[in-house]
């Protein structure tokens, strides 16, 4: 439902075969989408011809319009193949080839690890489990004996309490890793773009913030439960929650900015909202209502449960109706609130969307709020709506009312972390509850979306962290965390490298992929800023690069936490 855009004007032929009317120059156009020329007549503006086409990516095409003698159809237009469109996708498929036979290799040095002499002598040099004993200390991470260990006595119990629950931090360390690779450029791919408004899941770039609230939320639950059981007063826990909260807003709002550039204080266009400063409220609301509402007894299965299938649910009944009430919020806001210019209940991207109808109501309400509260100058100017809708307003993804259901996110994986608390040693429990909660899910998206990327009542959209939005991507983080727990700390099939690693130090390489995107060897002059192949090499580069980095921090024992 977009607009037509005015691409180009020809001239007329002069009546000449051998000279025909030419436009003056040659246009680019989007091969993302399929896309309608329209051409008008010069007089009365005269529509004589429509072709709607999808153009190959650097293909090089003409319109070829003729002049016909019959009065039904005064035109011809045809499509004409100067140069066909490239084959993009051989880059990746090397890229591919190439990480499979670095992979190949490393299984051949697990085989080689697996003989006696070989292995002890490894072990000999790295002392792997010195290194384990200390990232258990500094990091307060919540032990298998409250979660994976199924052995009943004390002293393999014992010993396991030392280990730390590793498909946690590789499903966080494979959310920031492809993070990192989609906001270093993803190779120029446009499937490795966020949406530019409404979405499917299935474009799964829209979905690695969520899933890194998720697995934020899980930890919380974890972590907190280990701090209680260790701490004597809950005081000093508020500290820690308000302090780690107030780190995380602060250097997001002072090092991770897009204006940082102008200067180390440029207040006049800091952009208040971010990924960081998110994340940091986020953790704040959910830590301390999970701080406000744990029951001594609860975790332990010493209270008596009137419905033990719902034994981590009921106990925390005041905490979903926090959660309900922040849900109606939303809902009243976004649908009832009145917007300037604008129908209520807007959820489109404005500019050239809907026919023009609505240029300037980019995001409805949440967008309404932002430039109230905050000001135009100090949100997003460059949304991810403007490439294809043409949008001149600015909008943040990361502003104030799509913040209450990134609550809702966090919540969801609090909730995750509480099923590996009150499950703990029955493994299958743990999978089948994930895999209720991701059903449960996913039956909410389809009523809510009606199974339709625009059509449904609230539409999947990143941009506006839609309740759709927030259950589609739960439902698939959900099945994601089974799949790795059954992997990495079930059946023991997978350590969870590399993304182990990065997911030991994520904060570390969040803020650094951002503060050193440009410079070397992050990022280099290229010879075609045009290439797939470049850009690709460019982008992997950095992001192995920080795979790297954060795999050394674990053998030096460096761990940056908040």
């Amino acid at each position: 439902q977009c607009l037509y855009r005015f691409l180009a004007y020809i001239p007329p032929s002069n009546g000449s075969l051998r000279q025909p009317g030419t436009a003056a120059a040659a246009v680019m156009v989007d091969t993302q989408h399929p896309l309608t020329l329209l051409l008008n007549g010069s007089v009365g503006d005269r529509e004589l011809c429509k072709i709607q086409y999808h153009f190959g990516e650097f293909g090089n095409y003409s319109l070829v319009v003729k002049t016909l003698s019959t009065s039904t159809k005064p035109v011809s237009c045809d499509l004409v193949i100067n140069e066909g469109p490239i084959n993009s996708y051989l880059p990746i498929l090397f890229a591919f080839l190439v990480y499979m036979g670095i992979l190949a290799i490393l299984i051949v040095g697990r085989l080689f690890m697996k003989i006696d002499p070989v292995r002890k002598w490894v072990y000999k040099k790295l002392n792997p489990r010195e290194t384990d004993r200390l990232i258990n200390s500094e990091l307060e991470s919540p032990n298998t004996t409250d979660c994976v260990s199924s052995d009943p006595t004390p002293r393999l119990r014992s010993t396991a309490s030392r280990q730390r629950l590793r498909s946690l931090d590789t499903f966080r360390g494979l959310s920031l890793i492809i993070m990192v690779f989609v906001n270093y450029g993803g190779g120029k791919y446009w499937f490795f773009k966020h949406e530019s408004w409404n979405g499917k899941m299935s474009h799964h770039t829209s979905a690695l913030f969520s899933r890194f609230v998720f697995i934020m939320g899980t930890s919380t639950s974890l972590s907190l439960s280990s701090m209680l059981r260790w701490e004597s007063s809950k005081w000093k826990v508020l500290r820690k929650i308000l302090w780690r909260s107030f780190l995380l807003i602060l250097l997001g709002i002072i090092v991770v900015n897009p204006n940082y550039c102008l200067g180390p204080l440029s207040w006049d266009n800091l952009r208040i909202p971010g990924v960081l400063q998110r994340l940091g409220f986020t953790y704040l609301v959910v830590a301390t209502l999970e701080l406000l509402f744990t029951r001594a007894g609860v975790e332990s299965g010493t209270m008596e449960m009137p419905c033990p299938a719902l034994q981590d649910i009921l106990p925390y009944w005041p905490q979903w109706i926090f959660i309900l009430m922040l849900e109606v919020i939303w809902l009243c806001l976004t649908f009832l609130l009145p917007v300037p210019g604008c129908p209520r209940g807007y959820l489109g991207p404005g500019g050239i969307g809907d026919f023009g109808s609505y240029p300037n109501c980019t995001g409805g309400a949440a967008g309404y709020i932002d430039r109230l509260l905050l000001g135009e100058k100090h949100i997003y100017q460059h949304p991810s709506s403007s490439v294809i809708y043409q949008t001149t307003m600015p909008y943040d993804p990361e502003g104030i009312l799509g913040t209450i259901n990134t609550i809702f996110m966090a919540f969801l994986g609090l909730q995750a972390g509480k099923i590996i608390l009150f499950y703990k040693d029955h493994h299958k429990q743990i999978m089948s509850r994930f895999f209720i909660w991701s059903i449960v899910m996913g039956v909410i998206s389809a009523v809510l979306t009606k199974c339709s990327k625009e059509e449904g009542f609230i539409p999947i959209n990143k941009n506006l962290w839609s309740i759709s939005y927030v259950t589609t991507t739960s439902c698939f983080a959900f099945i994601l965390l089974l799949l790795i727990y059954y992997l990495v700390d079930v059946k023991r099939l997978w350590s969870g490298a590399p993304f182990f690693y990065p997911g030991m130090n994520s904060i570390l390489v969040y803020i650094g992929h951002e503060v050193f995107e440009n410079y070397f060897p992050f990022k280099w002059k290229m010879q075609d800023s045009q290439s797939h192949a470049e850009h690709l090499t460019q982008n992997l580069t950095a992001t192995t690069l920080w795979v790297l980095i954060s795999y050394l921090l674990y053998r030096r024992r460096i761990f940056w936490k908040i």
